[in-house]
């Protein structure tokens, strides 16, 4: 446990002397094996976990859906997503700052990124609420609060990694974070409200769209729901089995987002990706080269693609991989030299001879990932902790797909929790005219209900494992 501890304080420390976390990581890893077993398997190790995470067959998901978001943002969805929810919230008393928040939810289900869910809406959502006078805080916090639900509401990057770490199926883990996401964007509209109930100068009401022109905002959504009633039907009647009903439909809603513009799109990617994992169609990793496929297709017939506009997304997915696979080979080596230390075993001992509740245990859990998050980036703080936490609570009998839902949501308060808060900081480089400090005044509301929602998915644990249950 000691050794455990200074090679934990060893690594922050590099940290705040600014080396890359990726490196910290690896170097701390490689110097403890050295000392413990010797320089010669501590090269070995080094050498190993390079090779087998670069050529792991698991690991091919993560670039496929970084592949699939960047396309996704390309092709205009956000700026149509935004329409649908300006339309129909934007009359509201801070409805504008409302409809960010579904936007950001809805774009995050087909990018699976934070970062790039508050960068896109940033450029979109801003420039309508400063026409209005909304306040810089409001607007502001709400792209960043917003921005986290990339992560939560699936595919996500983040849900993939914790996956292959923790041995727990991917696929239930999307399906998991369904309905936290939900009430994700539930919580953060009751903070527009209650900014707004206090300051009602801050989200003033937006211009009513009349009913004609949000049924426009709507179209093809209509066909899209008859096909799914007629899909039902038929696989009532037994006039296919399910794995063709399947196809069938995903195939039927890529035609409809080709022929209509509008929020079509971003339900034909997600029913396509998430339909088939839930049911049992395809595998994560395929339904990470179908996403990407259909984003590319997508796209394409929007004439959003040029030569030049391609090279540029496949060199940004590219960038964007080999910078996650560096810092993951990093974490692998020091959760290698973690387990030589056996930390997870002392952890497990610690609990059972002081017979302390388990509630307080994934209390504990959730405080030191909310104060790691004040100085570590996300993806970094879930590769360095899980493989020392999730033995812990396995041993304890809590679903570890639970226990990710809970990771994922402590990461989401950690993306704009000062003084990182990595959203808020992406905001500050697109917006250089909002100073920090007020888009850090602008998340508190929604950081508030943030730890609400987190309490209350700790608290009953079904809301995350109803979905699952119900996979093939």
């Amino acid at each position: 446990m000691t050794a455990s501890l200074i090679a934990f304080a060893a690594m922050l420390a590099l940290t705040f002397l600014r080396v890359p976390i990726a490196l910290a990581m690896g170097a701390v890893g490689i110097a403890g094996i050295a000392l413990l077993k010797g320089v010669e398997p501590a090269l070995a190790t080094a050498t190993q976990v390079t090779y087998e995470t670069g050529f792991n067959y698991a690991f091919s998901v993560v670039p496929l859906f970084i592949l699939m978001g960047t396309f996704v943002t390309r092709a205009g969805m956000a700026e149509e997503l935004y329409a649908v929810c300006y339309a129909f919230m934007g009359h509201l008393r801070g409805g504008l700052a409302m409809a960010t928040i579904a936007a950001c939810g809805g774009f995050g289900a087909i990018c699976g990124s934070s970062l790039a869910t508050a960068a896109t809406m940033s450029k979109v959502a801003m420039p309508p609420m400063r026409k209005f006078g909304y306040s810089s805080a409001l607007a502001a916090g709400s792209i960043a609060s917003g921005g986290t639900l990339g992560i939560l509401i699936p595919p996500s990057a983040v849900m993939v990694i914790y996956g292959i770490i923790s041995d727990t199926n991917i696929g239930k883990l999307f399906a998991a974070g369904i309905l936290p996401g939900l009430i994700g964007i539930l919580f953060y509209c009751g903070a527009v409200q209650w900014t707004t109930w206090r300051d009602p100068k801050a989200g003033p009401r937006g211009e009513r769209t009349p009913w004609r022109e949000r049924l426009k905002t709507l179209r093809g959504v209509g066909a899209f729901v008859a096909m799914s009633i007629g899909l039902v039907f038929i696989y009532r009647m037994r006039a296919f089995d399910g794995h063709d009903v399947a196809v069938i439909g995903a195939l039927g809603t890529i035609a409809l987002a080709f022929f209509y513009r509008g929020i079509i799109g971003v339900i034909a990617l997600f029913v396509l990706v998430m339909g088939g994992i839930y049911g049992g169609v395809f595998t994560p990793t395929e339904a990470g080269g179908v996403g990407a496929s259909g984003a590319f297709a997508i796209a394409f017939a929007r004439g959003r693609l040029s030569w030049r506009s391609l090279y540029a997304i496949l060199a940004e997915a590219a960038r964007t991989t080999a910078m996650l696979f560096v810092i993951l080979i990093g974490a692998l080596m020091f959760a290698n030299f973690i387990n030589y230390t056996s930390m997870p075993g002392d952890l497990r001992n610690f609990v059972n001879q002081f017979e302390i509740r388990p509630v307080v245990v994934i209390a504990a859990i959730c405080v030191i990932y909310i104060l790691l998050g004040c100085v570590l980036e996300s993806i970094s703080m879930i590769l360095l902790t899980v493989p020392v936490f999730y033995p812990l609570v396995q041993h304890l009998g809590y679903d570890l797909v639970w226990f990710g839902i809970i990771v994922v949501v402590v990461t989401e308060i950690s993306l704009i929790t000062p003084p990182i808060g990595m959203n808020v900081f992406v905001l500050k480089t697109l917006l250089p005219d909002v100073p920090t400090s007020t888009v850090f005044r602008g998340v508190l509301p929604f950081i508030v209900v943030d730890f609400f929602r987190l309490a209350l998915l700790v608290a009953v644990p079904a809301i995350s494992l109803l979905l699952p249950h119900m996979m093939k």
